[in-house]
């Protein structure tokens, strides 16, 4: 396709979030041109589309940005993120859970409550094709934590989605049609694809916004080997919480010491451009198996179709003791014959610690400096979550009904036999859960960390939004992929009023 060099909304990447604010605006009668700096397979059914995207019983991981922590952390974290048109949405799990009620409430955002939200979530579950599993369904791995869980006190749920309630073992909900991972691309951008006042184009990357006295008029891309400029009534900066931050600051808008530093003319001084970036930190555990375990996964494969992640447990640590601050995540080796771990994952779902993203050139295709900061609070609360969070799984892992499937503990193991030890693997083995948020965070242009106002307005340019998960003020307990869909839909319905 031909690169529009006008329209009324322009949308700054195809991903969880900019698929469904394209698609809402194109429902609305709204001329929209989506530009994504990877390739637009095309529908769903096109051959252009890769297997590892579609496969929902694994993470995918072609077109991938290639970002990771550098030398930030002690060890080197792989931070994927999708570069195609659909996003992480390509990427995840598959796992859609929505948090709880104290969540968004807590934002403190006109139109964001949990009573506000709470329509939208129905309604982004019902277009991602989210199936509710039942506990029938569950492969013997995930079905050995669910009811060993019993006993050490997570109660079996239905779902994991009742925002109201706390702990609780339940099967996963998860967007999969036919062993399809189902994206924001096939949920939303085809039923409107065929339109003629949405225009997608892919390998467009936009370098940076142009803004003239106060208002986004357009962005300049590189297409093709060319640099061009696209006019835009209105920028919807949709690139997720790595990409979104960048684009800002290459557009003078951020930190005043970063961009002079680079040589770029301030255009509006937001302080927290790139700031409050957190990610829930994860660690792994894993277990030698038995041989009845491996017989029993055997044949629930030869069956069919398992995936390796199905069910999911919220549970409190003993600084949330009220509501639930961890996931556990049991998940099995790769029916691909490349492991034998078994294995099960604790993330402390509501971090302290606080990192950024900074370019370091004015190049689109540079890679910017993202430092997670990862178990850095003060006070270490962190590292105790988690550490409380693989010591709960010690105990579950130890219920005379599970100890015979799991077989010894092979990681940490013995290295790390007391909370305190866990503390210190932790520390020196931080990993994430792929959800990093916050980098333009919403609020009062009055907070001097805001990026932008409740409507997902950048302060201080008019036409420029920002709509991904980079607005968040601070993390839901939740895996991020149906809250950022909720987000495309709540501030498309902003922009549309």
């Amino acid at each position: 396709m031909n690169l529009p060099l006008e329209a009324e909304y322009v949308i700054v990447g195809g991903g969880t979030a900019g698929n469904v604010v394209a698609a809402r605006l194109a429902e609305a009668g709204r001329d929209v041109l989506v530009l994504e700096a990877g390739p637009d397979f095309g529908p769903f059914g096109s051959d252009a589309w890769p297997a590892d995207l579609l496969d929902a019983t694994r993470l995918g991981h072609s077109n991938d940005w290639g970002y990771d922590s550098g030398d930030t952390l002690p060890v080197r974290v792989g931070f994927e993120r999708a570069r195609a048109i659909g996003g992480c949405s390509d990427f995840n799990g598959t796992t859609q859970t929505w948090g709880h009620r104290r969540d968004y409430d807590g934002w403190g955002a006109a139109g964001w409550t949990t009573d506000e939200l709470l329509p939208l979530f129905e309604e982004a579950t019902r277009r991602m094709r989210v199936k509710r599993y039942r506990a029938a369904e569950l492969t013997p791995w995930q079905h050995a934590w669910y009811d060993a869980g019993v006993d050490r006190g997570l109660p079996q749920l239905e779902t994991l989605n009742n925002l109201d309630e706390t702990v609780g073992f339940a099967p996963e909900d998860n967007n999969i049609v036919d062993g399809i991972r189902w994206n924001t691309a096939f949920a939303y951008l085809d039923p409107v694809r065929s339109r003629p006042n949405l225009r997608i184009v892919g390998d467009a990357h936009v370098a940076r916004v142009l803004v003239e006295n106060g208002r986004a008029e357009g962005v300049e891309v590189l297409f093709q080997g060319g640099v061009h400029t696209v006019r835009a009534g209105t920028v919807v900066v949709a690139g997720g919480a790595f990409n979104s931050p960048q684009m800002l600051q290459r557009s003078g808008i951020g930190p005043v010491v970063l961009l002079r530093s680079l040589g770029i003319p301030v255009v509006v001084p937001l302080p927290g451009v790139g700031e409050n970036l957190h990610d829930q930190p994860f660690a792994l555990m894993s277990w030698a198996g038995s041989d009845r375990m491996t017989a029993e996964m055997t044949r629930a494969r030869r069956a069919g179709w398992a995936p390796d992640e199905q069910a999911m447990a919220k549970a409190s640590s003993s600084f949330d003791p009220d509501v639930f601050d961890l996931h556990f995540l049991p998940y099995s080796p790769s029916h691909r014959g490349d492991a034998k771990r078994w294995s099960c994952g604790a993330s402390a779902l509501q971090p302290e610690s606080r990192g950024y993203v900074r370019i370091l050139s004015t190049d689109p295709e540079a890679k910017p400096l993202i430092d997670h900061r990862f178990l850095s609070d003060p006070e270490g609360r962190d590292a105790k979550v988690l550490a409380e969070g693989m010591q709960q799984l010690r105990e579950i892992a130890a219920v005379p009904r599970m100890a015979a499937l799991v077989g010894a503990e092979i990681h940490p193991g013995p290295a790390a036999p007391t909370r305190d030890d866990l503390v210190v693997h932790v520390v020196a083995n931080p990993d994430n859960y792929w959800h990093p948020v916050g980098t333009c965070a919403m609020g009062p242009a009055s907070d001097p960390a805001a990026v932008v106002d409740h409507r997902g307005q950048v302060h201080g340019v008019a036409g420029l939004y920002v709509a991904d998960a980079s607005i968040m003020p601070r993390v839901p307990r939740a895996t991020t992929a149906m809250p950022v869909v909720v987000i495309g839909e709540r501030v498309s319905r902003f922009l549309i009023e």
